[in-house]
């Protein structure tokens, strides 16, 4: 009787253990449902400091299609996913719309993409393309990788999926894990700069920029790697 008390306290957590691992590498990817023509075109080539007018004039952010990361990473810094998009903000939401460097904090030299339109936020950065709200092809949440590899098998690379959801409250725009779960990222203006709290404990302040960095068009390879065979 003990044997089977002691052998079920071992496999049960090896079990969770190996779903959770199975879900989060192997389970099937997002269908990748960012426009083509948006992947395959060049976002270092423009002015953030230009920002669209959100006045109502062009489409809502349920017309256009969800942004997210191709594969473990895009091989470029893309176009910008709401371009076409001029709803205004709603009630409650701050707008840190442009492209940002750090420069004090955990992450000193991490530069990230934020789009708004509606009640939809997109955030690019090192790969990954994260997008919450209406769209006209998928769910709210996001619902794609975290971008570092863990490992390859032949050409194939596996990274983490991820999923949270983005949602404003009390001027701080909170990344709740799986749309329900605890605040994992923190986003709210300070001043002039936009502060980034990270799930790694970090803080990072992040000063505003008009163009992308040569150096940062193309993303530089994340994760451990090891290869499987």
């Amino acid at each position: 009787m003990l044997k089977k008390i002691l052998l079920t306290l071992v496999l049960a957590p090896l079990g969770i253990f190996l779903f959770l691992f199975w879900l989060a590498f192997f389970s099937s990817r997002p269908p990748l449902t960012t426009d083509p023509a948006t992947l395959a075109g060049d976002g270092s080539a423009l002015n953030y400091c230009e920002l669209p007018e959100l006045d109502g004039s062009g489409k809502m952010a349920e017309d256009i299609p969800k942004g997210n990361t191709p594969g473990c990473g895009y091989s470029h810094f893309p176009l910008p996913i709401l371009a076409q998009c001029a709803e205004p903000l709603p009630e409650g939401a701050d707008d840190i719309r442009g492209l940002w460097i750090g420069v004090e904090g955990g992450h000193v030299g991490h530069v990230e993409r934020v789009e708004q339109c509606g009640s939809r936020t997109v955030v690019t950065a090192a790969g990954i393309i994260h997008d919450y709200g209406p769209n006209s092809t998928a769910g709210l949440n996001t619902d794609d990788t975290e971008g570092s590899v863990l490992f390859t098998a032949g050409d194939e690379e596996f990274c983490m999926r991820t999923s949270a959801s983005m949602t404003w409250e009390q001027g701080v725009l909170n990344f709740h894990v799986f749309g329900w779960g605890p605040v994992v990222v923190k986003r709210y203006m300070e001043g002039e700069q936009l502060v980034w709290e990270y799930a790694d404990g970090s803080t990072t302040h992040m000063d505003r920029l008009c163009t992308l960095p040569e150096e940062y068009k193309v993303p530089t390879p994340r994760g451990k790697r090891y290869s499987l065979f």
